[in-house]
């Protein structure tokens, strides 16, 4: 089952959070409307309202505030995108301009904390105490994530554990919110809660491995972003952090020059040594592992072709290319 054939398990539910979303980001604001519409026009995968949608359909009750839970993660998702391009600094995503790029960066900064509040205007309507409580935590940790990230950009110190902590608390603990939010407005046991959370945290960390092994080795035309956007932005991702690890003297000093030197002047000889070495092999196995244990963690689920979409995901994960 690929992505395409995911999606059709939800087609009908992931096209009434899309209108969901358009009705709920309409502002007065002229600029606000436009920053957003073209945000959310330009689309994306839109993985992460699929896989609430899926783990909705697999626990068989799709309660009609599934739109709303949907719409929520990807809200949060979106505003954290619009504020990382201003961070790092990006000028491409998706095959099209960033917001910051086109708009600058105060529009984007503030049309990304507007996509906040409107998050937490849905979150308050679905009224779920439990649920409120998850979502502001794990939203504080996202940030956390960020700021951690901040503190290491240009830092040829970053070990592995560094990275991994990273990513959990940024990519990893959205996805976990994303599989966990049903589980918990359903009143589910802790287990199973715990169980799918573990799906989504693990396929999240795989998921973003898979993103920084990309940023080397992709097509362009098919990420949508620029290459070498990590190393422009001093980040030190785990293909880097292998070479430092195993690579010769040569390389490591290749590395940690372009790391503390913002740019991409040494991007083709890293590309180089990225390429001669086992960097990507092992980036790969490591996000091989974590879809390995998202998978494991759907054993709390009967079978079903939404568990089977669950399943597809992980696979899809480690194999795409964009």
């Amino acid at each position: 089952m690929n992505l395409d054939a995911v999606k059709t398990l939800v087609t009908g539910e992931l096209a009434a959070v899309s209108d969901l979303i358009m009705e709920r980001i309409s502002s007065s604001i002229a600029l606000a409307n436009e920053i957003a519409d073209y945000i959310f026009a330009n689309g994306g995968k839109r993985m992460r309202p699929m896989l609430l949608l899926l783990v909705a359909k697999a626990l068989g009750n799709q309660n009609p505030d599934q739109y709303k839970l949907a719409a929520i993660v990807e809200l949060l998702h979106t505003a954290t995108l619009l504020h990382d391009d201003v961070i790092d600094e990006s000028t491409m995503r998706r095959n099209h301009p960033t917001a910051n790029a086109k708009w600058g960066n105060e529009a984007s900064v503030l049309v990304g904390d507007l996509l906040y509040t409107k998050a937490f205007q849905l979150i308050a309507e679905v009224d779920h105490s439990e649920l409120t409580q998850l979502l502001a935590q794990s939203t504080s940790i996202i940030v956390e994530g960020e700021v951690l990230q901040l503190m290491h950009r240009h830092d040829t110190s970053t070990n592995e554990q560094t990275y991994l902590d990273i990513i959990q608390r940024k990519t990893g603990e959205l996805f976990a919110i994303t599989t966990a939010a049903m589980p918990v407005f359903l009143n589910m046991s802790q287990a199973e809660t715990q169980s799918l959370r573990d799906y989504g945290m693990n396929l999240g960390i795989a998921f973003q491995m898979i993103d920084d092994a990309l940023d080397y080795i992709a097509d362009p035309e098919e990420t949508g972003k620029n290459l070498g956007d990590d190393l422009a932005e001093g980040k030190l991702t785990l293909p880097l952090i292998y070479i430092l690890d195993h690579g010769s003297e040569t390389e490591k000093t290749l590395i940690k020059t372009a790391i503390q030197n913002k740019g991409t002047d040494d991007l083709p000889a890293i590309q180089q040594a990225i390429q001669a070495s086992n960097a990507i092999d092992y980036t790969l196995a490591q996000a091989e592992q974590f879809a390995d244990r998202a998978r494991g963690a759907l054993a709390c689920l009967d079978e079903s072709e939404a568990k089977q979409g669950l399943i597809a995901l992980t696979k899809y994960t480690v194999n795409r290319k964009r």
